[in-house]
C-alpha cells in the first residue's frame, strides 16, 4: 500500500470507531429514554389516561426540529425518526391499557 492509502485506512478506522461508539450511546441513549416512556406508559394506564398526547407530540415534534436545525441534521430526518419513537411508545402504552 502506498502512504495515502495507509493514511486514508487509518482514517476510516477512526471513523468506524466513532461510529461505533456513537452507535452505542444512541442504543443505551434509547433504552433510558424507553424506560421513561414505559413508566408514563404504567402511570397513565393507572389514571386512565389516554395513551397518546398530540398536543405534547406536536411540540416535542417542533421542539426535535429546531434542535435538529441547531446541530445541522436533516430536521426532516429528525421529525421522521421521533415519529417512529413516538409510534413505538403509543404502542407500548396501549398494551399498559388492556
Amino acid at each position: 500500500m502506498t502512504d495515502a492509502t495507509t493514511r486514508a485506512a487509518a482514517i476510516l478506522a477512526d471513523h468506524r470507531a466513532s461510529i461505533d461508539r456513537l452507535d452505542a450511546v444512541l442504543v443505551y441513549t434509547l433504552a433510558e429514554r424507553f424506560a421513561h416512556t414505559q413508566a408514563v406508559g404504567v402511570l397513565k394506564a393507572e389514571h386512565a389516561l389516554p395513551p397518546s398526547d398530540p398536543e405534547r407530540e406536536a411540540t416535542q415534534i417542533a421542539r426535535l426540529e429546531k434542535l435538529a436545525l441547531e446541530a445541522g441534521l436533516d430536521p426532516d430526518f429528525a421529525k421522521k425518526f421521533l415519529a417512529f419513537i413516538i409510534e413505538e411508545v403509543i404502542h407500548h402504552h396501549q398494551k399498559h391499557q388492556s
